[in-house]
């Protein structure tokens, strides 16, 4: 439960900071918070010439050490590599040499671009990263899927399936445990951070969609994986879209062919946005969370639903998104447990 606590006393905290910095050329001696400016106006003014240096910051700045902390990051770069497929190999090309312990932001960021010849240029740049080729081998057989394979969720049994579940399985044998290492976007905050980053280098709607359709779970009481990525989806798209008019429009025009289940927060979110009420989506969020904790889901309204909740289960966002908003934009994006905890040192320093 201390990550609850951690999430509640950092979403209490911090305020959106409306102000965004210009665009500005990247030296690869800047800081870190220089960059994160950087990725953020880049959809209004891209400046191709510039991502190697930026992503040697990022690798210089040990970005990516913490994988699940770095989506909007790799997201970026995927959506820079998508940008320009003609120019893709000459950008992969540029990044290195890359610390060893960062080859896998490379190799994931090729899989995640969409490029038509992805698979491809993976084989080419693979050479270069000999300790990657497992991962590699994985993307390319499709056993690791990619950003647009990864299902929203994961798909429940039908009652067929239970069935045959019933007959088939020995009562009496005894159930080893699995690492479950399936991907899915209720299960996983750093891809909506990814999907982010990839709208900052392209500008394009695509991974905007998939965020709107995750909207559905900032209803939902009965996960708490769900109930955090549907919060978060709901208010990065209500902050971005308080700054960027193009978002806010294309939101708008949304609300008249989404389903009902994406339309009604979708509403909310263009409202927030229009009249810049941030708060009461963030307040929303913080009941839902508060709801949850003193009944349970609606499935099981008892204390094994909490016994089953993981430390860093309970949050809205993740660090990634929160060190981009809080120089640029102030998007408070946190997870629990330890890296609440850094989140909250990363606020203090900001705020010296």
């Amino acid at each position: 439960m201390r990550c609850v606590a951690v999430f509640l006393a950092v979403l209490t905290f911090i305020q959106p900071v409306f102000a965004a910095a210009p665009a500005q050329e990247i030296d690869p001696r800047a800081s870190l918070g220089v960059v994160q400016q950087w990725i953020y106006n880049y959809r209004a003014k891209p400046d191709y010439a510039h991502i190697p240096a930026a992503v040697r910051v990022l690798f210089h700045a040990q970005t990516f050490k913490e994988p699940e902390n770095a989506g909007i990051y790799l997201g970026f770069i995927a959506g820079a590599l998508a940008s320009n497929p003609a120019k893709a190999e000459a950008l992969v090309n540029s990044f290195f040499p890359v610390p060893a312990e960062d080859e896998w932001v490379i190799v994931r960021a090729i899989a995640f671009s969409g490029l038509p010849d992805w698979r491809n240029l993976l084989r080419r740049v693979a050479p270069k990263m000999p300790g990657r080729q497992v991962m590699i081998d994985a993307y390319l057989a499709g056993s690791l899927p990619t950003l647009t394979d990864i299902p929203l969720e994961e798909k429940q049994p039908g009652a067929m399936d239970k069935v045959k579940a019933v007959f088939t399985k020995n009562p009496f044998a005894k159930e080893d445990k699995k690492l479950k290492m399936s991907q899915t976007f209720a299960g996983n905050q750093d891809l909506l951070d990814t999907l982010w980053g990839y709208y900052f280098a392209t500008g394009s709607f695509r991974p905007i969609l998939r965020i709107m359709a995750m909207l559905p779970w900032s209803k939902s009481r009965d996960t708490v994986d769900k109930l955090t990525v549907g919060s978060m989806a709901r208010y990065t798209l209500a902050s971005y879209a308080v700054r960027d008019s193009a978002l806010r429009e294309y939101l708008r025009s949304e609300l008249k062919v989404q389903p009902e289940p994406v339309k009604v927060p979708l509403t909310e979110v263009v409202e927030a946005a229009d009249t810049v009420q941030l708060g009461a989506v963030r307040k929303d969020a913080l009941a839902a969370v508060d709801e949850l904790k003193a009944k349970g889901s609606d499935s099981r309204r008892n204390l094994d639903f909490w016994g089953q909740v993981g430390v860093g289960a309970v949050a809205l966002g993740c660090v990634s998104a929160a060190a981009l908003g809080a120089v640029a934009i102030g998007i408070p994006c946190v997870i629990g447990g330890s890296a609440g905890q850094g989140l909250l040192s990363f606020w203090e320093k900001n705020q010296q």
